[in-house]
């Protein structure tokens, strides 16, 4: 059987082992097409002979840009990948400045793209791009190659033999692939990740979280974003059959469709999925609402392992028949386990989706380490709610005197591309620095507490951790967003962007009559109703850090307008410059 020391020993391994007929399943005009094993392997022998034939030899960088998850982006990976080039994944949604840079940098000589939107944006800057000589499209599109031609060019199996002596020459510590970070601030970073960073990660991830062979994932989150793409050669190593979902906004229609057993999430769809089902249950009426929500405050105490005793398991046992049943059929009502990363999962969540037979592990890691340094498992006691669970195998990890949280191990990175000051910034005596505070605690547990870089202090000289309190804060309906500020003030205040559908709802319910979202931000009736959702989380903090004042903003906060990175994380510096007027009467500026 194959051994698996490189990324495209993957689909050979699964082959090898399972032979699935399902390996990948794209839905294409409205049906779902399934790819088996060998198929696979097939396409992407033929994409490594076409490739050969244009020219690229190994080390040329090939660039994949596709607004969805689909069967075309894994084939296109492992064809590059054989024959020793390397893949540079892009976010389809930063900007064209960003694009025109990434492509640059990376010396991208070809480009795959999924789609007109993702063309266009390419072709407004391609006259400013140095190295790319042809883009190709996974969609048919009139003007535009078709990936096909590259498949059809590698027909032809005369020069396999070469595929095969390239794919012998790449070592497992070669480079595989070029993840470029969304930076909060300056140029995206192009984090070098070699083949063994990756395997060696999924191979102590598979023991954290078992999958058994033939159950069904649904991949959606980014697969450019390294959580994902690690869990799709993860998916490929277990035998799973891997669904790409047509997109965020299909989500629960496709999960309905296919029943997936697992999948992986963010802790914002959970908070949406979340946020929606309580709102269908504040429509019930009667005993029937009385039940939802006995059921819903039962389920925010759950803790693993039965720890609360057997006369709330079975209270639990009941409003698991009763309710969180039909939670689990608006995720096709056989989830068995999610995982969540890229961000910090609010403990209320893991245990309402815990409770609901819908346990979601939480891990920790970053791009820089391929990505998983921590992960809590359903077996051996290791999952405990509020933290990120234990260390991986053959990683290391220790917490400076200053709380920051250092990564040595397999999965660290080879470095940032073309950029030793970077690296050398980042890599002291083979520890990664993550720019995280954290802990382990005597169970060995890591619990993350804040990011080093957006901790500030006010002008009392008092810490302020912004990401707890904005964790805490976003469990109100309310809230969409909010970034707290104050470094260097008297005291810490936030900007928030209302949750306008629910305040609309609200409105409505309170006889209120509200024109526009600016109308919202200024209504005194709104913002008293605001200040008493501040007050309730303000109760969780120390005096120093309790949000004294706020302003709401009328726009919704976007990728798109640069609010936020693609993946989701705050653009701090630009939050604050877009609202200086809103912050300034804050503080009286």
């Amino acid at each position: 059987m194959t051994q698996v020391t490189r990324l495209f020993d993957f689909p050979y391994y699964q082959r090898d082992k399972f032979n699935l007929q399902k390996a990948l399943i794209t839905k294409q005009n409205g049906k779902w097409e399934a790819t088996s094993s060998q198929g696979y392997i097939d396409k992407a022998n033929a994409i490594s002979r076409g490739l050969l034939k244009l020219g690229v030899k190994p080390n040329d960088k090939i660039a994949i840009i596709s607004m969805t998850n689909r069967t075309e982006w894994n084939v296109m990976d492992i064809g590059v990948l054989q024959i020793g080039a390397q893949t540079v994944p892009i976010y389809p949604t930063i900007s064209e400045d960003d694009y025109e840079y990434v492509l640059n940098h990376s010396e991208a000589k070809f480009c795959f793209v999924s789609c007109d939107e993702v063309l266009q944006k390419v072709l407004s800057i391609s006259s400013k791009t140095k190295k790319l000589e042809d883009v190709y499209s996974f969609d048919e599109l009139k003007n535009c190659n078709h990936w096909s031609n590259v498949l059809e060019l590698g027909k032809d199996k005369s020069n396999q033999n070469k595929v095969e002596e390239l794919k012998d020459a790449v070592k497992p510590e070669d480079l595989a692939t070029l993840i470029y970070t969304s930076g909060t601030t300056g140029k995206p970073k192009g984090v070098m990740i070699s083949h063994d960073n990756i395997v060696s990660n999924v191979i102590a991830s598979e023991k954290r979280v078992p999958l058994e062979a033939g159950s069904r994932a649904l991949s959606f989150l980014p697969v450019c974003h390294i959580f994902e793409r690690m869990i799709l050669y993860l998916y490929q190593y277990c035998g799973i059959e891997i669904y790409f979902a047509e997109g965020l906004d299909k989500i629960a229609d496709n999960a309905k469709d296919i029943k997936p057993n697992v999948m992986t999430v963010v802790p914002r769809l959970l908070e949406k999925v979340y946020d929606a089902i309580v709102a269908k249950g504040s429509e019930l009426t009667g005993i029937k609402k009385k039940l939802f929500y006995w059921a819903v405050e039962l389920g925010l105490k759950f803790e693993p392992y039965g720890a609360k005793g057997w006369w709330y398991e079975k209270q639990l046992g009941i409003a698991r028949k009763l309710i969180f049943s039909k939670w689990q059929e608006a995720l096709g009502g056989e989830i068995s386990m999610m995982v969540s990363g890229s961000a910090a999962l609010q403990p209320r969540l893991a245990r309402v989706f815990a409770a609901a037979q819908m346990p979601v592990m939480e891990g920790y890691g970053l791009t820089e380490t391929s990505p998983v340094i921590s992960v809590n498992e359903i077996a051996n006691k290791g999952w405990k709610i509020g933290t990120t669970g234990r260390i991986i195998e053959r990683v290391e990890v220790k917490i400076a005197d200053d709380g920051e949280i250092l990564c040595k191990g397999p999965n660290v990175m080879m470095g940032y591309y073309k950029d030793p000051e970077k690296t050398a910034e980042v890599i002291t005596d083979g520890y990664f620095h993550t720019g995280d505070i954290g802990e382990i605690d005597k169970e060995g547990f890591l619990k993350i507490t804040d990011r080093k870089k957006e901790m500030f202090k006010t002008s009392g000289g008092k810490y302020v951790a912004p990401q707890l309190l904005e964790n805490r804060f976003k469990q109100s309906r309310f809230i969409e967003q909010i970034m707290v500020v104050g470094e260097g003030e008297k005291m810490p205040a936030a900007l928030i962007q209302p949750n306008f559908d629910f305040v609309y709802a609200w409105a409505e319910k309170h006889n209120l009559t509200i024109g526009a979202n600016s109308d919202i931000c200024i209504n005194e009736k709104v913002i008293a109703r605001f200040q008493e959702e501040v007050d309730k989380a303000n109760a969780d903090f120390a005096k120093w850090e309790k949000v004294k004042q706020f302003r709401l903003t009328p726009d919704a906060w976007s990728i798109d307008e640069g609010h936020m990175t693609p993946t989701m994380k705050l653009r701090r510096k630009i939050i604050k410059e877009k609202y200086a007027a809103l912050y300034n009467d804050i503080y009286g500026h």
